[in-house]
């Protein structure tokens, strides 16, 4: 999380359009899980063995979406909070679900990230999820991400978060402020808590998650 201002200023030179690569989630292989465990060690190994079998298997493709929302969510929550600075040495960093996961660590970005990824693999339609930047009004008083999803188009979304780890109507959180949300079809300026917005494009700008496809695909 950074200063609600200058966060906002970098959102505006997101890109939009992921639509394709979210259809086609890196399946992590044994060889990758391999050499990632010698580099971050025992816990790398674990956590990636867990992400391919929710991948793969079939048995999570068959849940619910409920039951796929709660199971994603409570899988990625295990993984610690680490600021980007300490993490990676930048400012502000968008790591890969691999990256998330090797490295046992992320912040609210990669949170929301690696659990967008994961229900879509899982075959959560695209336009029932949007990755949310919000303003965290009560214990940081900052910028903040976490993942909505929509049962139907114009319902109440659900608020998956790494904060309040519980799953949530959106109308509950008054701790949250919404103020941008997108996903692979497009860029939203939020209308109201509940709302789902104002289209506002965005397919053709450049900035984090350009960064992130191109990370996502040399890992294919």
């Amino acid at each position: 999380m950074r200063v609600f201002a200058a966060r906002w200023l970098r959102i505006l030179l997101l890109v939009a359009s992921v639509a394709a690569l979210a259809a086609e989630v890196v399946v992590i292989t044994d060889a990758q899980i391999a050499k990632l465990a010698q580099q971050f060690g025992p816990v790398a190994e674990e956590r990636l063995t867990a992400w391919k079998d929710i991948l793969t298997n079939p048995k999570y493709k068959r849940l619910s979406e409920q039951e796929k929302l709660e199971f994603v969510n409570n899988f990625m929550n295990q993984t610690r909070f680490v600021d980007d600075i300490q993490h990676w040495g930048k400012e502000d960093y968008w790591a890969t679900p691999i990256e998330f996961l090797s490295t046992n660590g992320g912040d609210c970005e990669d949170f929301s990230i690696a659990k967008y990824f994961t229900l879509r693999a899982l075959g959560v339609p695209d336009e029932k999820l949007r990755i949310t930047y919000v303003k965290e009004l009560v214990i940081y008083n900052q910028a903040h991400m976490v993942l909505a999803y929509f049962p139907t188009p114009d319902s109440e979304p659900l608020v998956l978060d790494n904060i309040n780890k519980t799953i949530q109507p959106a109308s509950n959180r008054t701790d949250l402020l919404p103020v941008y949300s997108f996903n692979g079809a497009g860029l939203w300026l939020a209308k109201e808590q509940t709302g789902r917005g104002q289209s506002v494009g965005g397919s053709d700008r450049i900035g984090h998650w350009r960064d992130l496809q191109a990370r996502m695909r040399a890992a294919m």
